[in-house]
């Protein structure tokens, strides 16, 4: 069976090109997604992957529908074989059941392992060249400069007993550990607070 994946990045964009080429080549099941592929979360990518069997194909327009970077797109194809799916692009020489687009995804591959590695050495490079310098590398240690421009308020809502989910919203806050922390860095007596549940 083969089984068309469709996706634009905002719901402004419309999905036409991409239907209207599954549509002349006959797929008729089609799961689609308005959402950026810088994203790694795609619902209804995932649940295709759920939906298809071994011996099925899955057909994208085109390749950069998956993902925007060659890791994401190697991830994916790798996630493929595991079930025994197959991938195919309607624009693109690529089709995982035949010789030639198993080769052509295999180069991918090695290209996208010599990418890591050269990255890690240019990190790696950099780390070192820094620290000749003085300076090291890594996450900086403390607050940000916004939170640490708000931690006096975030202290007095969270000892006011305001509810913990209300004080995350009205200060964008992403989780209870970053709160927590701010919480921490706040009190400069002890360093500690007591958690509410």
């Amino acid at each position: 069976m083969e089984i068309g994946y469709a996706r634009v990045s905002t719901h402004e964009q419309n999905l036409d090109l991409q239907m209207d080429a599954f549509s002349k080549v006959g797929i008729q099941k089609i799961f689609t997604d308005k959402v950026s592929g810088v994203k790694a979360e795609k619902p209804n990518l995932n649940e295709l992957l759920n939906y298809a069997r071994s011996g099925d194909t899955v057909v994208v327009w085109r390749l950069d529908r998956l993902g925007r970077t060659t890791v994401q797109l190697i991830q994916f194809i790798e996630e493929l074989s595991r079930q025994g799916i197959n991938l195919r692009s309607l624009t693109e020489p690529i089709d995982t059941s035949t010789a030639t687009g198993t080769m052509i995804v295999q180069i991918f591959c090695v290209l996208a392992e010599h990418e890591r590695n050269v990255l890690r050495e240019r990190t790696k490079a950099g780390l070192t060249a820094a620290r000749a310098r003085g300076r090291k590398g890594g996450k900086p240690k403390g607050l940000s400069d916004k939170f640490n421009s708000i931690k006096n308020l975030v202290k007095i809502s969270y000892d006011n007993g305001e509810p913990t989910k209300k004080i995350l919203k009205a200060f964008n806050i992403g989780s209870r550990s970053t709160l927590y922390r701010i919480l921490r860095e706040t009190d400069t007596k002890t360093g500690t607070f007591t958690k509410r549940k």
